[in-house]
């Protein structure tokens, strides 16, 4: 990268001080806190923007893609509003899963991110939505524009990881996943998830 003088003194909060992206909802941010590397399950502490251990993974599998989520957006009522099911929206920012053709091994990395579809996940009452997203100038999936010319396995293994990441022994799923949708939908969602972030933090 080149010089510039034009720099940030401090080091701006993952999910407060970064922008949603470059041209939202098609291409937005997606701060990245798991690898496909990864078998511990690391969370951005919402108070003090450092990501954290939150828990060892209790199965052998691992995420089938980079995961984290868009700076700027809210699961509140809006976005609980789009799922069937859904009392409210999980308050946490909108999830993300970005599948790269050459292996990213380092979280607390940033990636410009083309979104072509999500995952309707319900946890409980709440909705859990996971984007699915590539990288911008990743050659491989140049050519893919929607969850439709994307391949089915790999949105099984996405459903396989997210209906046992939270598995607890001897306590029944709490989790449910629909039918994959479309950019059109993911759009939405995350229009919904901007306008939910501006109720929740920018009328303060």
């Amino acid at each position: 990268m080149g010089s510039s003088r034009s720099f940030q003194r401090f080091r701006p909060y993952p999910w407060h001080g970064l922008d949603v992206g470059p041209q939202p909802p098609r291409i937005v941010k997606a701060y990245i806190e798991l690898t496909p590397f990864d078998l511990v399950k690391y969370e951005i502490d919402k108070e003090m923007g450092y990501l954290c251990v939150d828990r060892p993974q209790r199965s052998s599998s691992q995420p089938p893609s980079l995961y984290g989520f868009v700076p700027r957006t809210y699961c509140g009522r809006r976005v609980g509003a789009l799922m069937p099911g859904a009392a409210r929206g999980d308050g946490d920012p909108l999830d993300i899963c970005v599948f790269s053709e050459r292996p990213i091994n380092r979280a607390e990395t940033i990636l410009k991110a083309r979104v072509i579809g999500g995952l309707p996940m319900l946890d409980g009452e709440e909705a859990d939505d996971k984007l699915v997203a590539v990288p911008v100038q990743d050659a491989l999936w140049s050519e893919v524009n929607d969850m439709k010319e994307f391949p089915p396995l790999l949105v099984e293994r996405l459903r396989h990881y997210f209906m046992t990441y939270k598995l607890i022994p001897g306590q029944a799923s709490r989790v449910s996943i629909g039918e994959a949708y479309n950019r059109e939908h993911a759009g939405t969602v995350i229009r919904a998830a901007m306008e939910d972030y501006k109720e929740a933090y920018d009328q303060k």
